[in-house]
């Protein structure tokens, strides 16, 4: 094990923080809250010294110490809070302990409305305020509305970047490769563009789609073979995971498995030719928001299991299997909205339960 990861570990254990027991098919697990007094808490980053980063929606940036002790870092773009969006993912990349860069996503206003950006800023060792902040991409075309900007940022095993959009409420947009609008797109860390990228070259075409056809992907995450899933909002009914290849088309809004919240039907069905099947959908819909793929170390049963984050019902999915299905929800009081869910370095697994404006952490009960 890593020096770094080891002093994470210590002074995780360190921390004077509040636990709970519940059951699971794991046996009794301990539910620990690691940090609290958060106002619309959207995504939690781990930093190599045992800290922690988390973002406000309302587009505040804070750092939690190896003492608990909350910081506010500043320096962000200018950001515009709207409905759905604000300031949203953090990713701190597997080479943070030496470019002590960081990466997020935000909402940007545009000409016409507003859209999702990935910045990229250095966050100096030992201060408080982001330096050399870039903004590397940014959706087009602009949207109007507050509904529906993703987003999640995956890094690759190859160091590339994967960054969900939704369709911003504009539903034939998802199936317009001119626009950003219900795409999964996948940019080098400096922000160009890959030359493998599935549309590169395709007249009128956005090079930086990956995948397009999405309704709202807030979760994704790579499994333990480094390949890409996402799951998304469904309307009324039909959230779906989905493994992301190269170029596919996953649908929205020509087949889905849910209904309007009207309850009129959704374009021609549940299946098409040309257009991907989910590898699992929940109806009635979850709200379905952050994504982990577990590794097994903490909890070895558990290994290569998908996590998902319910918004609606208030507790965690486990699902497993060959043909993926939901096996288990992990739920107490303090599954309020949970909105983010994250594995660390020694396999504990955090989420970030939105009502109740905290940071619990996952362990196996002692």
């Amino acid at each position: 094990m890593k020096p770094l990861m080891i002093l994470a570990l210590l002074v995780l254990q360190a921390l004077p923080l509040s636990a709970q027991s519940i059951d699971s098919s794991a046996g009794k697990i301990t539910v620990t809250r690691m940090a609290d007094g958060f106002k619309g808490p959207w995504s939690l980053a781990f930093l190599p010294d045992g800290g922690f980063l988390v973002t406000e929606k309302r587009g505040r940036l804070w750092r939690v110490g190896t003492d608990g002790r909350r910081v506010e870092i500043t320096g962000l773009p200018d950001i515009k809070v709207q409905g759905q969006g604000g300031l949203l993912d953090i990713l701190v990349p597997r080479d943070f302990a030496s470019t002590r860069e960081i990466l997020f996503t935000y909402v940007k206003a545009q000409k016409g409305g507003s859209g999702t950006a990935l910045a990229r800023a250095i966050l100096p060792q030992g201060q408080t305020r982001l330096q050399d902040v870039v903004t590397l991409f940014e959706m087009a075309p602009g949207s109007s509305g507050g509904r529906h900007f993703g987003s999640r940022i995956v890094e690759s095993r190859d160091g590339q970047l994967f960054i969900t959009i939704g369709e911003r409420g504009d539903r034939p947009s998802a199936q317009d490769l001119a626009s950003h609008n219900g795409a999964i797109i996948r940019l080098n860390r400096d922000g160009s563009i890959p030359r493998d990228n599935p549309f590169v070259g395709l007249e009128g075409a956005q090079p930086e789609i990956w995948s397009y056809g999405h309704r709202n992907p807030q979760g994704a995450a790579l499994d333990l073979k480094g390949q890409l899933w996402a799951v998304e909002h469904g309307a009324k009914g039909g959230d779906e995971v989905n493994r992301i290849r190269k170029g596919a088309n996953y649908g929205w809004p020509v087949i889905a498995y849910g209904r309007h919240y009207s309850g009129f039907k959704i374009g021609e069905g549940t299946a098409k030719p040309g257009m991907e099947q989910p590898a699992f959908f929940w109806d009635p819909s979850i709200a379905p928001s952050g994504m982990m793929i577990y590794s097994g170390r903490l909890f070895p049963e558990w290994r290569g299991d998908t996590f998902v984050g319910s918004l609606k019902y208030d507790y965690i999915s486990r699902l497993s299997g060959v043909t993926l299905k939901e096996v288990e929800q992990l739920k107490s009081n303090r599954t309020a909205r949970v909105r983010d869910i994250r594995e660390a370095a020694d396999g504990s697994i955090w989420f970030i339960a939105e009502d109740n404006g905290s940071v619990f952490r996952i362990t196996p009960k002692n």
